[in-house]
């Protein structure tokens, strides 16, 4: 008796996104088969593993090649259907032995999914069953929090492969429109809309539900590093109406200091989900307002790096006059962040109540890469001296490197301030052997993560700039041979 072929859904990129139904086949298939680029890394079993079990086996269809050229006598697409000959035929040889097979595919398996080409081949020969899944347009309608259409409108799913003036014609035809696959071709479909009229009511989301997940104006999105999981989105053009229910009851203003964490959506807390949900205004440095989700009905106010106290005044002089504002810091912010700021200014504003929301620190997410560095007591100091003279900043290093503690190490380095960690490493090797751990991290949970682990004598302030954090270990700190660093708990 032959084996049964699912085609599963798994949607967005969201694990929770991921159907009851298609959880289930997932748990109790014998084989599990998905695509994936030459790189081998496949994003549909990423999404799939929280669901897989041991045991299970894996067919990892590795597609020959994306846009490169070919020499196959048939060219592109031929070179893809022997690929999909060869894919079919090795499935086949596991539903002939009984075995049950899920194809996994982002989204849905029948909305440009990969699943198939694989349905095509076997649906007529084997048991088979489609289980839809979320797509990617429904998850950026969710992102965005805008309807894609309403009552008798119309909406085009559109490749952005197809010709640029191909393109304009559709959106100038519709209501409602949704551009897949942008990646390289991405400035020709940001033309089309311009070209259609319709760009300034256009959004782009890259990535939606997934940690990385990004939401932007489409006019504002630079064209370098647009991934190929993006799409461009032009919502529903009618107005919302309210009707029934007794008014809103106007809300006593206050200020909500914000943690972020390190990076995206992963490293935020439920609490400051909900402080960033409910606020009217959106307050901070500019690079950390940016990695607030975008909604219409919030005013966004982004500033200088350097304006803390101006920044600080400016949220109180809102939530004073009824609004409800976040200001958000990256990682804490209570470590080396805005609270200190606002809550210094909020002397002068007795009325407004101010609170703070914390987050995970860069020194935490640093840690975690590597192990358990901060395992005994460690020291958390700045390497700024904008806000403190050099001689603070030397005499607190020596103390903590006498003190034997292992330190982390924040705003290490920045275009003007090149010195210090040089500095900074000297004095550390006044008391600290030339052998001790170091860790570099830089954009830890970010897209440019890197994360090195060196020694004293060996660190290179070259490698060393604003976006990293160190971690010098203590005279405990250990490495293992795996690359694993932790300070013990127990102290000789």
């Amino acid at each position: 008796m032959s084996g049964r072929l699912y085609g599963v859904g798994l949607g967005p990129g969201d694990p929770e996104l991921v159907t009851v139904k298609t959880a289930r086949l997932i748990g109790e298939a014998d084989v599990i088969a998905y695509h994936a680029a030459r790189h081998g890394r496949s994003i549909a079993r990423s999404i799939a593993l929280p669901y897989m079990r041991e045991g299970q086996i894996e067919e990892l269809l590795q597609y020959p090649l994306t846009v490169e050229t070919t020499d196959h006598p048939c060219g592109y697409q031929g070179a893809l259907d022997d690929f999909y000959v060869e894919c079919a035929a090795r499935l086949a040889a596991h539903l002939d032995a009984g075995r049950t097979v899920v194809v996994l595919s982002e989204g849905d398996p029948l909305f440009y999914g990969s699943y198939m080409h694989m349905h095509k081949r076997l649906a007529h020969r084997y048991p088979t069953e489609v289980v839809p899944g979320v797509t990617s347009v429904s998850a950026a309608a969710a992102v965005l929090g805008r309807p894609l259409v309403e009552r008798d409108e119309v909406l085009t799913v559109l490749p952005g492969t197809l010709p640029g003036e191909v393109l304009a014609e559709r959106l100038r035809a519709t209501d409602s429109a949704a551009v897949l696959k942008l990646g390289r071709t991405f400035e020709k479909v940001r033309d089309a809309f311009a070209e259609a009229g319709r760009l300034e009511d256009a959004w782009y989301v890259e990535r939606a539900t997934m940690g990385a997940e990004r939401v932007a104006p489409l006019k504002e999105v630079d064209p370098d590093g647009v991934p190929y999981f993006s799409l461009a989105l032009l919502a529903s053009p009618a107005e919302r109406t309210f009707v029934g229910g007794a008014p809103v009851e106007e809300q006593r203003g206050e200020v909500v200091v914000v943690g972020l964490g390190p990076a995206g959506r992963p490293w935020l807390t439920p609490e400051a989900q909900d402080a960033l949900a409910v606020a009217t205004d959106i307050v901070g440095y500019g690079p950390y307002v940016d990695r607030v989700a975008p909604n219409p009905r919030q005013e966004r106010h982004r500033t200088d790096n350097r304006v803390e106290a101006e920044r600080a005044r400016h949220a109180l002089e809102l939530a004073r006059s009824g609004r409800r504002v976040a200001v958000v810091s990256s990682g804490d912010p209570g470590v080396f962040a805005m609270a200190s700021a606002v809550l210094e200014a909020s002397a002068d504003y007795p009325d407004v109540p101010v609170r703070v929301v914390p987050g995970l620190t860069a020194a935490q997410a640093v840690a975690s890469r590597v192990g358990a560095p901060l395992g005994h007591d460690f020291c958390v100091l700045s390497l700024s001296d904008l806000l403190k003279p050099w001689e603070v900043v030397a005499a607190r290093i020596s103390a903590a490197a006498m003190a034997d503690l292992v330190l982390a190490i924040y705003n290490p380095a920045s275009r003007r301030r090149t010195w210090q960690v040089a500095a900074a490493r000297d004095l550390l090797l006044e008391h600290r052997l030339p052998e001790t751990p170091v860790v570099i991290g830089r954009d830890v949970g970010g897209s440019g993560e890197s994360v090195t682990v060196t020694t004293l004598a060996e660190l290179d302030p070259d490698h060393v700039d604003m976006r990293c954090l160190l971690i010098v270990g203590s005279s405990t700190t250990q490495v293992t041979p795996q690359g694993t660093v932790f300070t013990p708990r127990r102290y000789p």
